[in-house]
């Protein structure tokens, strides 16, 4: 082979090695750039908070602002209706809000929503805050059972805790103090006015779109929000938390108190029963769950308990109906402390659910159970334990075996003495198929 054709070998080779070379180099960049969308997407993250403020709640909103961390998600967007709940819930959610490192923005919404008691602390703590039109906030009073010096303790702690939330998010405190001493409230339009919150958004999306490029401050300090082409990712509760929130409602956790105290003491009454006795149990696990997660007053269930005693001692220990009346009375006073939050409209046990499960009650002990009682009391009259006692005839002379009438049956029987045939015999005890007797007085004599 000539120079010549050497050289434009050569050449033709390091042309095709450049070649392959280049297309390597855009492939990397191909690859690489869709490495870079992944890492660039940062997504909204959605929760939304319906109903009491519980610890099913609180559990949620936490790990959906882990999630929320994780994905590196560029806003969480909390939609919420509220009538209030429990304070330490509320204050778990707050100061996870406070320490979030990813911007929290809370929307009460859909319209006719709010954010009452609770909710207000939640909304004031937001990075940014939002209201749909038709709705309002504020009534943040504490509810206590207490009164006097322990009241006004509570209430003095509650304003200093929405007075440095407020402070902290530059939103009006002295309207954010009055929500608590005076339960003021403010719609929509008078929150943003007051420079209570932020925005009024018809939807998520108009919210969104006013909020683009808002410098908002968190932990980690500036950043401003994007959200234009991010994906949105709604966050639901689990089946647990579910569960939980649902149980977590007065007239629920009231009626499973009671029916699990019902199959427990109707397979008292009536042993052998065993499935009002199970349906109890489950019943009243199910009770004492909700109940831990409500700001349950123990001396309410204690004056319940204590009904139930009186109604029961009528029943074994006749008391004209003294103590009948005392149990109904017990009764609805426990009803009536059995949860302290009872001017929150979530946490209210109704008066009509307290009078019918008082009437229910009393004509449950006063007829189920009364019966039940009775037929314990009453001398078994059939069957094998029927037979104890029971008098019958000898068919045959017992010595010691023979046959005796019962009943109107034939039965194999022994006597510790002989007994002629046609005397009267007594039953002592049943051995198998075999019963023991013994000459009725005056019966027995020897052969």
């Amino acid at each position: 082979m000539s120079a010549e054709k050497k050289k434009l070998s050569f050449t033709l080779s390091l042309s095709k090695g450049k070649q392959f070379v280049h297309a390597l180099f855009f492939l990397a960049l191909f690859f690489s750039s869709f490495v870079v969308v992944a890492e660039e997407e940062h997504p909204v993250v959605i929760l939304e908070v319906r109903g009491t403020i519980d610890p099913a709640q609180a559990r949620y909103v936490a790990r959906g602002l882990e999630q929320a961390r994780e994905r590196q998600a560029s806003a969480v967007l909390l939609e919420m209706d509220t009538p209030g709940g429990l304070d330490g819930s509320m204050r778990r959610i707050v100061q996870e809000i406070l320490n979030s490192p990813v911007p929290v923005i809370v929307y009460v919404a859909p319209e006719g929503a709010r954010a009452a008691s609770a909710g207000a602390f939640i909304t004031l703590a937001a990075h940014v805050s939002a209201m749909a039109p038709g709705t309002n906030i504020g009534a943040a009073h504490p509810v206590q059972m207490s009164g006097g010096a322990v009241e006004m303790k509570i209430t003095n702690d509650a304003a200093a805790y929405i007075h440095s939330i407020a402070d902290l998010r530059g939103r009006d405190t002295a309207w954010a103090e009055a929500a608590v001493r005076e339960s003021i409230s403010s719609t929509a339009e008078e929150a943003r006015e007051k420079g209570i919150i932020d925005h009024i958004s018809s939807d998520r999306e108009d919210l969104l779109r006013q909020m683009e490029g808002r410098p908002v401050r968190t932990v980690f300090g500036v950043a401003s929000l994007a959200f234009q082409g991010q994906p949105r990712v709604e966050i639901e509760m689990s089946l647990m938390e579910g569960i939980l929130h649902q149980l977590a409602h007065p007239n629920l956790a009231y009626i499973l108190l009671l029916l699990g105290i019902y199959g427990l003491i109707y397979e008292l009454a009536t042993p052998g029963a065993v499935f009002p006795g199970v349906l109890g149990a489950i019943f009243l696990i199910l009770a004492l769950a909700a109940l831990e997660t409500l700001a349950v007053n123990w001396a309410g269930v204690a004056m319940i308990v204590l009904s139930l005693l009186f109604f029961i001692a009528d029943i074994k220990l006749p008391g004209y109906g003294a103590l009948t009346i005392g149990g109904i009375i017990a009764f609805i006073l426990g009803s009536l402390i059995l949860f302290p939050g009872a001017r929150i409209p979530g946490l209210r046990l109704p008066w009509a659910t307290i009078g019918s499960a008082s009437a229910v009650t009393a004509i449950f002990f006063l007829g189920i159970v009364g019966v039940g009682l009775r037929v314990l009391k009453r001398k078994v009259t059939s069957g094998a334990e029927g037979l104890v006692g029971a008098e019958g005839e000898a068919k045959t002379d017992l010595l010691p075996e023979g046959i005796v009438l019962l009943h109107g049956e034939s039965w194999r029987a022994r006597a510790r003495v002989p007994v002629r045939q046609g005397d009267r015999v007594r039953v002592l005890r049943l051995e198998g198929l075999t019963v023991w007797v013994e000459p009725v007085k005056g019966e027995g004599r020897l052969l």
